[in-house]
């Protein structure tokens, strides 16, 4: 069962978590929080919808919750991409290649990323 989609500002307090793992929400709010101008309660509901949506998990140590995340960040944002593409694309990867051909922007380390992708799907197609 796929996981509920994250927003951007989830993901990246997500990265955020991975790199700072079994932390409080008060050590999260000053670290992550702070920095964004959000308040400890913010912070706070959203650390328990990531825990709701299944990406972070708690456990009571001394009295305080210390979180962790229970996916890694590139599994929400493999989601996330997998759910735009389903829902706002109806699933089809056309648009979104027209898009990154008309971006320019590519830069060789990517387009060599995208190329090895498209050779491990050739692959997959060859077995199948």
């Amino acid at each position: 069962m796929a996981k509920a989609s994250i927003g951007d500002q989830e993901l990246a307090l997500l990265h955020y978590l991975a790199e700072h793992e079994n932390a409080t929400v008060g050590e999260v709010a000053a670290g992550f929080g702070e920095a964004r101008d959000l308040a400890r309660s913010t912070v706070l509901t959203m650390m328990e919808r990531l825990r709701a949506k299944g990406y972070l998990k708690r456990h009571h140590v001394e009295g305080v919750y210390r979180y962790n995340t229970a996916t890694r960040p590139n599994e929400a944002l493999n989601n996330a991409v997998g759910q735009f593409v389903e829902k706002t694309l109806s699933g089809s990867l056309s648009p979104f290649v027209a898009w990154m051909s008309q971006k320019g922007e590519v830069s060789d380390s990517e387009l060599a990323e995208l190329e090895a992708l498209v050779s491990q799907l050739q692959s997959r197609r060859k077995e199948s």
